[in-house]
């Protein structure tokens, strides 16, 4: 049975709801509603197999390949309940960068789904060091263990479990998950999440949501891929609440609108760059979504315009503006958005990103990490019981971005741009520190290009990049816009009345949508790549 001894760790909220409610449903997946206990019993089969693979002494690194499927939870709760370090992979994603993610995490094990398996031969044959294999079936044991024997292939959960196993006691300070983020060098970024971190996270969501009523009647949605930080929120958050986590397949994916009206959700999560291609084509008609009590919105910057349209088709729900980066664990600062209030505190027409979450501490600072008066604009740092170790192994880009100041504490240096408030107001995000290009020695910063464009094309989708690069910073600006019968000449003459000659884009592309990465964020590496392959 379930046993939530686990202090302060990222399944303790799990554990409890399993015990408390073990006949409820707690996972929809792959056309099957799983129980607590049941998914209890999953996971225990697959901890029970990695334990007794795997050293007892400290924890080691299991990576999870796998994508929308009972063996991708299996793995997760699994590989936490021995008391593992998650390391979450995708099968789509291209197989360089996946040996980058596991070559850096130094893994021990490797748990793949039918995904997962069709990827296991091109992966093999690069590994550094051997593997403990775990299988979804039995059915390639033979062969692949024939094909590859320098790695050990098992099915997981086939060792058999007492039925008095109980998962893993661990240590505030155990690694619990490593993500890897996308490094300015090209080579992903590990962040590693402790116990505490992810207890912490879990607490602050409870304490905010709990206070509108979330409980364990709920249905969560599972639209993040693992190997993003924010699918956190769905993931523990809800077993937390002991609550309905609810992953739609590939096919149902396609089309998110109806997947929320078929499952009945309540709580949904995504970031706006998917809200943005869920609401085209008036996706989100008035009164769409009745049942949602809870709309988060995180990942990058949100708009005023699709708050409201959100609050239009989700006439019950609360629709929240949730901020922060991994390095902080997920959340750092909330906004709830108010019909009536919240527009006259955008700015640029965008949501701020609001106050800070229960123990989370702010500072606005300077260049010299200096606070910097009320009103002013600096670097927004974070402090508080969520923030991270750091990089993992990579002390140098850690002793950067982790700075101890006079108070004692270490602040992350989120490379994010904000106007210090008014005691009581809300933070205002400007944009990113790292999005300011040099043209000809003047100082741009692309997020004003950016707000200048949304106001002259009338929508709330549109990216400035810098091009063509110089060593300096770049030669010129050029922007890509999602707004329909957008004419090039009007816009640019629209700009020139508002924006100094070096900051008009030379060329504005209009676009049906923007293209996203894996994690639902706008991706600018990808526009970039455009301009390189069609203005070479």
């Amino acid at each position: 049975m379930p046993n939530a001894r686990l202090t302060r760790g990222i399944l303790t909220g799990f554990l409890r709801s399993a015990e408390r409610f073990p006949d409820r449903p707690a996972l929809d997946v792959e056309g099957h509603v799983f129980t607590y206990l049941e998914l209890f019993e999953a996971g225990a089969n697959v901890g029970h197999a990695q334990q007794h693979a795997l050293s007892a002494s400290e924890p080691d690194r299991v990576g999870v390949l796998a994508q929308r499927s009972l063996p991708m939870y299996q793995g997760i709760l699994g590989t936490l309940m021995a008391g593992h370090t998650l390391v979450p992979l995708n099968p789509g994603f291209p197989t360089e960068r996946t040996l980058a993610m596991a070559e850096q995490a130094d893994l021990s094990a490797l748990l793949v789904d039918h995904q997962g398996l069709e990827r296991l031969d091109e992966l093999l044959g690069a590994f550094s060091r051997p593997l403990v294999i775990l299988l979804p079936d039995a059915e390639r044991l033979d062969e692949l263990q024939a094909r590859w024997p320098g790695h050990d292939f098992r099915v997981a959960g086939d060792a058999a479990r007492r039925t008095d196993w109980v998962p893993a006691a661990v240590s505030p300070d155990n690694l619990a998950c490593l993500f890897f983020t996308s490094g300015s060098t090209g080579i992903p970024k590990g962040v590693g999440v402790l116990q505490r971190n992810a207890a912490r996270f879990v607490e602050m969501s409870l304490e905010r949501y709990r206070d509108f009523g979330i409980n364990e009647t709920d249905r969560f949605s599972q639209f993040y891929d693992i190997t993003f930080d924010s699918s956190m929120f769905d993931l523990y958050v809800s077993w937390a609440f002991g609550a309905c986590l609810c992953c739609p397949s590939a096919k149902e994916w396609f089309n998110p609108n109806r997947y929320i009206a078929d499952k009945a959700l309540t709580v949904i999560d995504i970031t706006p760059s998917a809200g943005h291609g869920m609401n085209r084509r008036n996706g989100w008609a008035p009164g769409r979504f009745p049942d949602l009590r809870l709309c988060r919105f995180g990942g990058e910057a949100l708009s005023a315009e699709l708050a409201e349209a959100m609050a239009v088709a989700a006439p019950n729900a609360w629709i929240d503006n949730a901020y922060g980066p991994t390095e902080c664990t997920v959340d750092a600062c909330f906004y709830r958005w108010d019909p009536e209030q919240s527009p006259t505190e955008c700015e640029h027409g965008m949501v701020p990103i609001g106050y800070p979450g229960n123990q989370v501490e702010l500072r606005v600072a300077d260049e010299a990490l200096r606070e910097v008066p009320i009103g002013a604009e600096g670097e927004l740092l974070i402090s508080g019981p969520q923030v991270t170790p750091g990089y993992w192994k990579d002390p140098e880009r850690t002793a950067q971005a982790f700075v101890q100041l006079e108070d004692g504490r270490v602040h992350y240096r989120t490379g994010d741009l904000v106007r210090r408030p008014t005691p009581g107001e809300p933070v205002i995000f400007l944009g990113r520190l790292d999005h300011q290009i040099k043209i000809g020695g003047v100082r741009i910063e692309l997020g004003e290009v950016e707000a200048a464009l949304r106001e002259a094309a009338g929508t709330d989708q549109a990216v400035a990049v810098g091009w063509p690069r110089t060593e300096s910073g770049a030669s010129g600006i050029v922007a890509f816009v999602v707004a329909e019968g957008a004419d090039e000449a009007v816009l640019r003459d629209r700009l020139r009345q508002r924006l100094p000659a070096v900051m008009v884009p030379r060329t504005i592309h209009s676009l049906e949508s923007l293209p996203l990465n894996a994690n639902g964020k706008v991706d600018r590496k990808a526009l970039v790549a455009q301009l390189e392959t069609t203005e070479a």
